[in-house]
């Protein structure tokens, strides 16, 4: 078993998540120039939100706290999905590398929701 993390960047889920967004953006460069503050901006932003709110989710003491902020980052995970088969309909290139990615991430952070919840004591034991 791993050790405890000590800040949001010792979290698997964070790296990945980052590591989605530093994808997002060399993509999101070869879009259209009528897409720069459509599109372009609306993927960025999104793509950011999701290590911004596990990092800033991190940070916070209540369990009702983190988990507001994990569900804002699956919102924003969410949010990527359809902009990633948008970027594929309207022909601005090849996804199958962010596809893969932000699968990564959503997996993992829904393990990292998993474990963040309070676990439920059986009164039948």
């Amino acid at each position: 078993m791993r050790a405890p993390a000590k800040t949001f960047r010792d979290l698997i889920v964070w790296q990945k998540a980052h590591e989605f967004v530093l994808a997002v953006y060399p993509f999101s460069e070869s879009f259209p120039r009528k897409e720069i503050f459509c599109l372009c901006s609306q993927f960025r932003r999104a793509a950011i939100s999701i290590p911004a709110n596990i990092a800033e989710g991190f940070g916070k003491r209540s369990r009702a706290d983190k988990a507001r902020f994990l569900n804002i980052a699956q919102g924003s995970l969410e949010e990527c999905r359809y902009y990633v088969i948008l970027s594929a309909d309207l022909g601005y290139g090849k996804t199958q590398e962010l596809e893969r990615r932000l699968e990564d991430v959503s997996r993992l952070l829904m393990a990292y929701e998993r474990y963040r919840r309070p676990q439920r004591v059986s009164l039948n034991s």
